[in-house]
Parts: C-alpha cells; sequence; structure tokens
C-alpha cells in the first residue's frame, strides 16, 4: 500500500504560508558500540544532511564507540542514563530514573563523569533518563552537576525545568506495544500532523525542535524506509536541520 504524506505536506505548507519555522533535530537511543546498526544510521544522517545525536549509555560504552562518533562531525552524543537498568517498582512502568532511590542523583553524576572522559568537548551535556521518565529529585540535580540539558518524550511544558533545558522528542516510528516493528505510517503521519497544528494554534511550544526518536539497534528494513522518508519529507517541506551543540536555547 502507497503511503499518504499529503496530511504532512499541507500542514507544512500552511507554516510556510504563516512565515513559520519549525526546527527538527533526530535523537537515536541506546548506542554502546560500533555496530553496522550504527553505520547505517550514521551514513543516513549524511544522506540527509541532519545531525543524529546519539544517546549512549555510560556504563556500557566504551572507547571503540567514542572513536566511532568523535569521527563524525555530524554525530552527537548525549548521556542515556546510566547503565539503562530497569529500577521501577513491581507493576510500574519501566524506568531507571523515576523512582526514588539511594544511587539516584550518584548514578546521574557518574553518567556525566563516564561520559565526559570518553567523548570530552565532543559531549552535549543532555540527560536522556531511559525509557523516558524521571523524577524530580533526579532532575534538581542535573544543573549542578553540569547538564546543560534534559531530553524526555512529548511536547515540553516549559522550556527549562530546574536549571536545564528541555528539549523533547516527538515522533517515534516503532509500535513497542506491538511488540516492536514500524507502526502503521498513516497513523505516525497523522500523529505528527496533529503535533504541527497544536504548536501552529498555540496550543503547545512552537519553538521547542520537534524531536525525531530512533533505536538502531531494533530497526528492521520497513523502520529504516520509514524514518528516511519521513525526515526527508520533513526536511524537504521546509522544516530545518537542528544540530544541538549550536542552538541557541542550550547554554
Amino acid at each position: 500500500m502507497t503511503t499518504d504524506w499529503s496530511p504532512l505536506t499541507d500542514e507544512l505548507a500552511l507554516w510556510r504560508r504563516d512565515g513559520l519555522t519549525l526546527p527538527l533535530w533526530w535523537r537515536d537511543d541506546d548506542a554502546t558500540a560500533p555496530t553496522d546498526a550504527l553505520d547505517t544510521l550514521l551514513s543516513l544522517s549524511e544522506k540527509l544532511g541532519l545531525p543524529a545525536h546519539i544517546a549512549v549509555i555510560p556504563k556500557r560504552a566504551a572507547a571503540p564507540l567514542a572513536a566511532r562518533l568523535c569521527d563524525d562531525l555530524a554525530a552527537v552524543a548525549i548521556v542515556h542514563g546510566w547503565a539503562h537498568e530497569n529500577h521501577a517498582p513491581t507493576g510500574a512502568k519501566k524506568a531507571e530514573f523515576n523512582h526514588p532511590r539511594a544511587q539516584l542523583t550518584h548514578d546521574t553524576a557518574q553518567a556525566l563523569d563516564r561520559m565526559q572522559s570518553l567523548f570530552g568537548v565532543r559531549l552535549l551535556r543532555v540527560f536522556v533518563p531511559p525509557w523516558n521518565r524521571i523524577d524530580p529529585q533526579a532532575v534538581a540535580a542535573l544543573a549542578a552537576q553540569g547538564y546543560t540539558g534534559l531530553s524526555t518524550f512529548t511536547p515540553r511544558k516549559s522550556r527549562c525545568i530546574a536549571g536545564v533545558v528541555q528539549i523533547n522528542t516527538h515522533i517515534d516510528p516503532i509500535h513497542w506495544k506491538a511488540g516492536g516493528g514500524l507502526h502503521d505510517p498513516e497513523t505516525i503521519i497523522a500523529a505528527i500532523v496533529t503535533l504541527l497544528k497544536d504548536r501552529r494554534a498555540g496550543h503547545t511550544d512552537a519553538v521547542e525542535p520537534l524531536g525525531f526518536l530512533t533505536h538502531h539497534l531494533v530497526h528492521d528494513p520497513a523502520i529504516w524506509a520509514f524514518t528516511e522518508r519521513c525526515l526527508a519529507v520533513l526536511l524537504d517541506a521546509g522544516a530545518l536541520p537542528c544540530n544541538l551543540t549550536t542552538y541557541k536555547e542550550l547554554p
């Protein structure tokens, strides 16, 4: 079945008509080592001209990954939790940092230390909590520890939270509730259009970069194909590639 992209291109035409700017950023989670899937992601990033912000799991990452990412000027390393381990109570949704525990702020601090030792000045000090969930206690500690940003999922309610800038992701092509694989493409397109309409109407923050979220290690050919096509449609229709290392909102 041919995917109908016209609802998205029609909405983006209204953005151009109204002189609105749509910064677009790409976040990819769960990197620990150089892999063929990571190479595919970085090649696609180069092809599209859209920087890839790679959320690296600090405890499990090592020098070969740092060397691979630092060799790519369009790859931006950010901090993905500490060990990507589930500490949620029984029956709660998975999370590493969404429930109070003794090591909570210790883990965010050691995550930044580990990542700085691997990436040095190439690290962007943005914290990405695994499963996109984080407790206020952990958020409150981030700025003092040296973080400048926080990224989860869904439109942000405020630009700055506890001294760090929040820049979230909003689009995820994977149908996690069905066990993986690509979600219905036209359902994803309809969701993106709703996001853009809400921004244009002033219901959500229209300045926050629109975030596309991927997980390269679990992509199948359909997810790769949709990711490439969706990002290309957004860029061709006027979205502006955003590299958070030079984005004006981050200190």
